[in-house]
């Protein structure tokens, strides 16, 4: 629902994502249901009819970049000190709009927190918290809630002695032994959404204030991804949930017309390592499942090469098992590339390149789609269009090869 005020005031959504995540590694850019879990909370702030911008704060570069290409700003990189695991969110929201008071003299009126850790919103999520909060002068903030699932008249706290005590000292006698239709109804705080004015954060350096207006929100709608457990039940929600949702439409970052899928050879089809025996022969780590999904892009016409600074023998020895052309001993590849495209009549612009290590740099800045094994060097990853979830011979080709058959079949369908 719209801001009906005449006066509308401005608001900002800001979506913290800080980096360093240990239950679930680069969990923000992780994808949910093939669409990286920050895009999710992005989405819902472009929609929204009453937010003018859409900020992400965070202290990576490769969340950054992801938010960009999802369509957010980026215009500054948190403090490191502010992005640790025991930060708050008030002193990310400070910093945000410190920044953005001092650098730009850009003062909203309202704050929208979105938190990417609670993806499945519902269409009308953000505004009508923006207009609870706008049309209550003396709130200080409006947070999304649920129904609790567990009523907390019925939890205990351990005494020191092994005892136990009620959780809440109450206006009932013994609650804990009530029928729980005879208890007041409780809510669940959720990630869903807060709305918080400016001066609340800045003056009071509170998230919330004193008066708070709840938006309830449905409980089907109910996830906060804190773990691998949580993950698995958001996968599941999306394929299950009928109410409507915000959800962002997957794009592809490959060419429309791709014609090659070039390859480095170290750490792409290997995984970095070498075996060296007291003879100096050398053998390499490779994933077979990436002969399959070769084989696949092969069927389809797709052209396949592998360029390597690597002069080993092995390297022509796993490429003829695959059936891949290949260069190798080459230290400044794109020269090599240009011939090799000029050759086969193809633009930079028709290819996918996947690398994992700074001398890729140059090829994935040209190539129409350039990609990063996980492992890639941090340099590789700030500058690729897409970053797998697999590592570097440990089956990254495969999941780029069924990526791309995936765009095919959906080309040849339409």
């Amino acid at each position: 629902m719209p801001v009906s005020h005449q006066t509308n005031p401005q608001v900002l959504a800001l979506i913290p994502a800080r980096g360093g995540s240990k239950s679930i590694p680069q969990k923000n850019i992780k994808p949910l249901g093939g669409i990286p879990l920050l895009a999710y909370s992005i989405l819902a702030g472009q929609e929204a009819q009453s937010v003018e911008r859409v900020i992400v704060s965070t202290d990576d570069p490769q969340i950054a970049e992801v938010a960009r290409r999802w369509g957010a700003e980026v215009p500054f990189l948190r403090p490191a000190e502010l992005a640790r695991d025991d930060s708050t969110d008030i002193s990310a929201f400070e910093h945000a709009l410190t920044w953005l008071d001092e650098k730009e003299g850009y003062r909203p009126d309202l704050v929208v927190q979105l938190r990417p850790t609670s993806p499945l919103r519902p269409p009308d999520c953000v505004d009508a918290a923006v207009e609870l909060l706008h049309a209550d002068p003396q709130a200080d903030s409006v947070r999304g809630v649920v129904t609790s699932g567990q009523n907390p008249y019925k939890m205990w706290r351990f005494n020191a002695d092994g005892s136990m005590r009620p959780l809440l000292v109450s206006e009932f006698e013994e609650p804990y032994n009530m029928p729980r239709q005879l208890l007041p109804p409780t809510y669940w705080q959720t990630g869903h959404i807060d709305v918080i004015r400016r001066r609340v954060i800045l003056e009071q350096l509170s998230m919330t204030g004193e008066r708070i207006i709840p938006l309830v929100i449905d409980p089907l709608y109910m996830i906060d991804i804190d773990s691998e457990r949580d993950w698995y039940q958001a996968e599941w929600m999306l394929e299950r949930l009928t109410l409507p949702y915000i959800r962002p439409e997957p794009f592809s970052p490959f060419p429309a017309d791709l014609k090659m899928l070039v390859m480095d050879f170290d750490g792409v089809l290997t995984d970095n390592r070498v075996w060296v025996t007291q003879d100096g022969v050398e053998a390499v780590a490779c994933y077979r499942g990436d002969g399959m999904g070769l084989s696949r892009l092969r069927r389809q016409g797709i052209g396949l090469f592998v360029i390597s600074k690597e002069k080993n023998p092995v390297v022509g020895a796993r490429c003829a098992k695959l059936r891949v052309d290949y260069q190798q001993g080459v230290d400044d590849k794109v020269p090599v590339l240009d011939k090799v495209l000029a050759d086969h009549g193809f633009l930079w612009d028709q290819i996918v390149y996947i690398g994992n290590d700074v001398n890729d740099l140059a090829c994935i800045q040209r190539a129409g789609c350039g990609v990063a094994v996980a492992d890639a060097h941090p340099a590789v990853l700030a500058e690729a269009d897409l970053v797998l979830e697999q590592r570097g011979g440990h089956g990254a080709v495969r999941e780029l090869c069924d990526l791309i058959m995936t765009q095919l079949t959906v080309e040849n369908d339409q």
